[in-house]
């Protein structure tokens, strides 16, 4: 690479990386800090290190070029080599991570590949404590991005496009790392004259020029036609996602206010959810999705979730299946549920077991632990390690006496008296002592056995392995 300094790109992603630092507060000193790149070798990822070079040089700042082989194409060992030495010569630090495609299914392979690769990143920038990632998505990628969206029929959120800084866990892995894009501003005809008037050597990938691949069919096809008729598209394409993002924005905050309204601890008060107009019900919905984790359905699956959940009938114990999880009705209020191990009681045995004064004893078949803990009210501790004891679920017509003022209850009474969802209760334990029952998960222990004499006395508990 040459020393000649190229007037105004150099200035705009300076003026980029500012903005971005204020936005998300990420400190990286003017001297002894640091910065990364995710780095191919491609012409837009060499036109980065070319930037983020002379920027680090000029500020002192330490920058890193991380690499991923992906291992798809003969010619990968020679990016790495190329990427290596690149980096050697600007003395930037340099790492790279091999990676081995897991099987693709109905993502396909451009999928997998995404994936693995954002996922390598991410794991590189915790291996060297860095909480910011630059990347060399430019316009043309923007606009390619609002295109692809747009044909699948997305919304707002898709629309926008890709934000200048954003937190991706699902992708980077850690919800600390931040995912920078200096380069939104400028053209791919910009990058591309940068890299030739300064002499910057980089590799070609061949896949790029697949139009099997959506975005590879658009670059190549669709684009240039977009070019002929409509000059400048990109930019206006661009400005596109900014308008959307801006609505985005609007609708979390709206959804953010509305959450506030209808949350009922981890769950939502139907009766509250009634009273928003639909398109706004289904933007908290959409909103609720997202913070829990869930990925965004379908607006069709949306409008039939939603209307089954409105017109059930109060008792009814509704079970919407997503693909990450069950939305589920009880008592008016809506939950989120993660899939779960289905028990069949009749297939489950008893389980006999002795008490020695462990603090857990594991029940992988009932996918959960039972706790025994210090308390001022329980059974005697050496009166609990004489017992044959016997864990299972319930089969019926369990009653327990939680306190001594209390009357002796089915089980059913002390879940419904809980709020105890139908779905729970088919999951939770009971402990016996001979036939007698000692304990019973989601009510507590039965007070029966409750020791008055001195000495140390146990509670038993039951906590369920991450689902």
């Amino acid at each position: 690479m040459k020393n000649q300094q190229t007037p105004g790109i150099d200035d705009v992603f300076d003026r980029a990386l500012a903005v971005i630092r204020e936005r998300i507060a990420v400190s990286v000193p003017a001297a002894g800090g640091a910065l990364a790149i995710a780095y191919s070798g491609g012409l837009d990822s060499s036109a980065l290190l070319y930037l983020a070079h002379r920027h680090a040089k000029k500020n002192g700042i330490r920058l890193f070029a991380f690499h991923v082989h992906h291992g798809l194409s003969a010619d990968a060992d020679d990016w790495l080599q190329h990427c290596a030495s690149e980096c050697a010569r600007l003395d930037v630090t340099f790492a790279a991570q091999r990676v081995q495609l897991a099987d693709a299914g109905a993502s396909g392979i451009e999928a997998a590949a995404r994936s693995s690769r954002y996922a390598a990143l991410g794991k590189m920038c915790r291996d060297h404590d860095l909480p910011l990632l630059l990347t060399a998505h430019h316009q043309d990628d923007q606009a390619e991005t609002v295109l692809l969206q747009l044909l699948r029929g997305s919304g707002v959120a898709g629309l926008s496009g890709m934000d200048t800084a954003n937190c991706a866990p699902d992708l980077l892995g850690d919800a600390e790392l931040v995912m920078a894009r200096p380069l939104l501003s400028l053209s791919r005809m910009q990058l591309a004259a940068l890299v030739a008037k300064e002499g910057i050597t980089h590799v070609d990938d061949a896949s790029n020029l697949d139009t099997r691949y959506a975005r590879n069919a658009l670059r190549h096809e669709v684009m240039p036609a977009l070019a002929r008729f409509f000059p400048g598209f990109q930019h206006r394409l661009a400005r596109t996602a900014n308008h959307a993002q801006s609505a985005q924005r609007l609708l979390i905050e709206l959804a953010t206010q509305d959450l506030a309204l209808c949350a009922a601890g981890e769950a939502l008060d139907i009766s509250c959810l009634r009273l928003l107009s639909p398109d706004r019900a289904d933007n908290l919905l959409r909103y609720w999705f997202g913070s829990r984790g869930v990925r965004m359905p379908s607006t069709s699956w949306l409008h039939e979730m939603r209307t089954q959940l409105f017109e059930a009938k109060p008792d009814a114990q509704l079970c919407v299946t997503h693909a990450d999880c069950h939305i589920r009705r009880h008592r008016d209020h809506v939950f989120i549920t993660p899939h779960r191990i289905e028990f069949d009681p009749e297939e489950l045995p008893v389980i006999g077991f002795r008490w020695s004064g462990e603090a857990q004893l594991d029940f992988p078949a009932l996918n959960g632990s039972l706790m025994f803990d210090a308390a001022e009210q329980g059974v005697a501790s050496d009166w609990l390690t004489g017992q044959a004891l016997a864990i299972s679920l319930r089969s019926g017509g369990e009653r327990l006496k939680p306190a001594p003022n209390r009357s002796t209850r089915a089980l059913k009474y002390h879940y419904q008296a809980g709020n105890v969802p139908a779905w729970e209760r088919e999951r939770l334990p009971v402990v016996r002592v001979g036939k007698k029952l000692l304990f019973a998960a989601g009510v507590g222990m039965d007070c029966h056995h409750f020791s008055s004499a001195d000495g140390p006395r146990i509670a038993l508990r039951w906590v369920f392995a991450a689902d």
